[in-house]
């Protein structure tokens, strides 16, 4: 793939994954076949900042994890009100990480 494009990619979407990973991301790009590009840049990312909003406002009711696809932990969250509240802050901490590894596995899957 043509590093301008991979180049343009990474700086729209650098938001979305550690930073540790952007290298990686690079070289996964780089790598890949032309004819994956459209899939590519019609992948809809998980933003780490809006999951720690959701996770604020409704992180008690599970909605953080819902909206992260974690259907198990939403519905146990849900029912113990967030761990009686420790669950919820400790998800303040971690949410934006998991949505980071979850955009990650979605791109590496993609290719």
């Amino acid at each position: 793939m043509d590093s301008q494009k991979v180049d343009a990619f990474i700086m729209a979407n650098g938001k979305y994954f550690h930073d540790y990973q952007i290298s990686a991301v690079r070289e996964f790009l780089l790598a890949a076949d032309d004819s994956k590009w459209p899939m590519i840049q019609a992948l809809q990312f998980k933003d780490p900042t809006i999951t720690l909003i959701i996770s604020i406002i409704g992180g008690s009711l599970g909605i953080d994890r819902f909206f992260l696809g974690d259907m198990g932990l939403g519905v146990i969250k849900l029912i113990t009100c967030g761990g009686a509240g420790i669950w919820t802050i400790v998800d303040w901490f971690l949410v934006m990480g998991v949505a980071r590894d979850r955009n990650m596995q979605k791109l590496q899957t993609m290719l």
